[in-house]
Parts: C-alpha cells; structure tokens; sequence
C-alpha cells in the first residue's frame, strides 16, 4: 500500500531527477568548432551543467559559470563562481563582467556554449553605465514583493543590463553561440530564462516602466533616465550578430511533470497534468485547486479517484506579512483552509531547486489533519496566511520538505493526491 507521503515525495524526486544536468546536457553538445569552446553560463544548474560538459567533451576548452551560493560542484577545467540570489551580490556583478571579458575578440571558428537556468537573472547582474548595483538590488527586492510575474520581473531586468537581453551573445560575435536552457519559466520561453542573455528581445523600455508604473516600484532619477532615453534597450529581433546562435531548450516544466506522472502511474494512481505554465497569486491559485480536488473527492468530476492533480509554473505572492514565505507554502496553505480537512486528500508543493522563496526549504507537505493537528498547537492557518508564514506554519507541524540544493531548476512542483 502506498502511504500518501511517501508517494508525494517520490513523484516529487523523479521530477527533479528528470531535469539533473547529467541526464539532459549531454545530448544537446554542438559538434567540435574549428577553433576554441568557451563555456559561459549562469543560474542554480550552472556549476552542474558545466560538469556535465566537461564530462561528455572530447576535447579542450575553456570557461567560467556563475551559481548560487552552495551550489557549486568541482570542474577541472571550467572556473565556477558563487554569488547571490534572489538579490543581486557584488560577486555575481564581477561574475558578469568577467563572462564578458571571456568572450571577447573571438572569431568565426569559435563556439560559445552558454549554460543557463533559472537563478541566472540575479546572478549575472551587470548594471547599465549610469545604474549602480544597489540601484539594482533596490529594484529587484521590490519588484519580489509586488506581486509582479516572473515574465514582468526580468522585462525590468533585461532593461537595466549590460548583459541580458542579447547583449551577451552580440558580445561573442563572430563565434557561434550555442545556448542550453534549463527552463525555469511558464512558457519556456528564452527570453525570460536567465532574461535571455544570448536571445533577442522584443520588449522595450516602454514595456518595462509600465510595469514598474502599475506595480509602485519606485526607480531612482537615474535610472528612470536610462530607461526613458532609450539607453536601456536591448537586442531586436532581427539583428545579424544574433543570426548564427542556436537555442536548445533541455529540460522544461513538462519534463519534470511526466516523470512524476510515471510514478503514479507506478504505484496504480491515475496522473492528471493540469498544466506547466500555471500563473497568479498562490492564495488563488490554492483556492481554485481545492475546488477541482473538491469536485473530483465528491462528484468523481471531471476525474475519479483514486488520481493525482500535478501542475507546475510559477505562481507570485504580494508580501504582505513579515513571515518567512514562500509561494509553494503559501499555495499549500491556502489549498488546506479551502479543503477545510476534507478525507482523503493530500498534497505537496515545492520549488524544483530546493528553494521556495527566500528558505533552504523546497516546500512542505499537507495531510487533511494538518489544520487541526496545527490548532491543537495554538496555530491559527488564517493568521499565518495573512503573515505571509507558509514556512512556519508547515516546519512547527514537522511537514517541510527538505531536499538541499537539487542543482537544478524547473520550477514549482504541485500533486494533489485525491484517495
């Protein structure tokens, strides 16, 4: 018999397991160039990444990659970089801006193989000349806190580099530059992973002060300038330096979803894939799955039971409280007070890289005691909502999920068991 737990937690490893780098990078490997191999790469899979291809390459090169902070693994030949993430540290701004020099006074016979993954956005911060770096952590702690989606996020962001948005890759011209992503974003769209550093970007300046207008981030006189004066914008579409790279998506959201699928399947529990892309406020997003679960636990609609709801994305949270997060507790917390303790449901959230929000938690666990187990504490589940508390509330039940650094990243993972 499978306990529901244990069930969760090992469609939640097959998902991760899917999108490790040494399954995924090898087989997207460009042929030999004529001339050098120059690896670049950001984000919280890059240092892995790199391993893979150090490991699968039969030949010399060269390179250095950026990760977060405790996500490093030894390479030999290719120098791996920490820095910080969500908010952006001096060291990935040296990280940036010695990427670049990398990649400098290449020619025609060379490759660029750039490694990127979700984190990449914050741990390759270059600012534009006139933008200082606490003006970017400024911004980004704000824009983190609004509510905004993570599509708005790096349109700002790709606005105040000197790096994202194509300029790497026009910085590599006339070398090939082959990118592997390692999707961490509805959509899977390149421009948003990592902010698209190797891609051409449609969006524009405009675009992104809009976004800061309706959400009330407040920019510096400064910055507002760059962006106004047209300074800020990015590589088009269209533009020849950009007309020999190539893209490679290697892992996305889906991968991660039909091996978890497979496991269920396994265990005799029917999958049903609600989605890869989901988007909006945790809190809503719980509530609208209680009412699915809900309708399959008492009307067997539009699925009957036994099954299991998987869905993945990235939902946001407007920070309210002064609680510990993040958005796949926050999720989970909501989705629990819909249910009110319905029998024979149960659920687990979490980030795909082990992180949700700013704890070295990936996301807890909820059983349809959990309400009452944490009442039985002096826990009351609404507070710790209107705090912003999902961390708190799932570690003094004892149901958080504790993976460390996976050393990849393909987004936030929802099952909804339904017995």
């Amino acid at each position: 018999m499978n306990v529901p737990p244990d069930l969760l937690r090992r469609m939640f490893a097959a998902a991760i397991a899917a999108a490790q780098p040494a399954r995924c990078v090898p087989p997207h490997l460009p042929a030999p160039p004529r001339g050098r191999l120059v690896v670049i790469g950001a984000g919280k899979a890059a240092a892995a990444m790199a391993r893979a291809v150090e490991e699968n390459w039969d030949g010399p090169l060269t390179g250095l990659v950026v990760t977060r902070y405790r996500h490093a693994v030894p390479c030999r030949y290719i120098e791996v970089v920490e820095a910080a993430h969500p908010v952006p540290d001096a060291a990935g701004q040296e990280a940036a801006q010695r990427i670049l020099e990398r990649v400098q006074n290449l020619t025609a016979a060379d490759t660029v193989l750039c490694l990127l993954s979700g984190g990449g956005s914050a741990l390759l911060a270059l600012p534009l000349a006139g933008i200082s770096l606490a003006d970017k952590q400024a911004i980004s702690r704000q824009l983190l806190r609004c509510g905004a989606s993570i599509s708005e996020i790096n349109c700002v962001r790709r606005h105040l580099s000197a790096i994202k948005g194509g300029r790497l890759a026009v910085a590599c011209h006339p070398a090939k530059v082959v990118s592997l992503l390692i999707s961490d974003v509805p959509g899977d769209h390149p421009g948003d992973i990592a902010s698209g550093p190797t891609v051409a970007d449609p969006s524009t300046c405009a675009d992104a002060l809009e976004i800061v207008g309706r959400f009330g981030v407040a920019l510096p006189a400064n910055v507002r300038e760059v962006m106004e004066s047209g300074r800020g914008e990015s590589i088009k579409p269209g533009d020849a330096r950009l007309a020999g790279s190539e893209v490679h998506l290697v892992a996305t959201p889906q991968t991660a979803l039909e091996a978890a699928a497979e496991v269920a399947r396994g265990a005799g529990i029917t999958p049903h894939i609600l989605g890869d892309a989901i988007e909006g406020e945790a809190r809503e997003m719980g509530k609208v799955m209680a009412g699915i679960a809900r309708q399959v636990a008492r009307h067997g609609q539009p699925f009957t039971k036994p099954c299991v709801l998987l869905s993945g994305g990235e939902t946001s949270v407007t920070v309210r409280g002064e609680g510990r997060g993040g958005r796949n507790v926050e999720f989970l917390l909501a989705l629990g007070l819909a249910l009110d303790g319905l029998p024979g449901i149960h659920a687990l959230a979490g980030d795909s890289d082990g992180i949700d929000g700013m704890e070295e938690l990936a996301g807890a666990y909820l059983a349809p005691d959990s309400l009452a187990r944490a009442r039985e504490l002096g826990l009351d589940p609404r507070v710790s909502l209107a705090a912003n508390d999902g961390h708190g509330f799932f570690g003094c039940l004892g149901d958080a999920v504790v993976t460390g650094p996976t050393l990849t990243n393909v987004n936030d993972f929802r099952a909804i068991l339904i017995l």
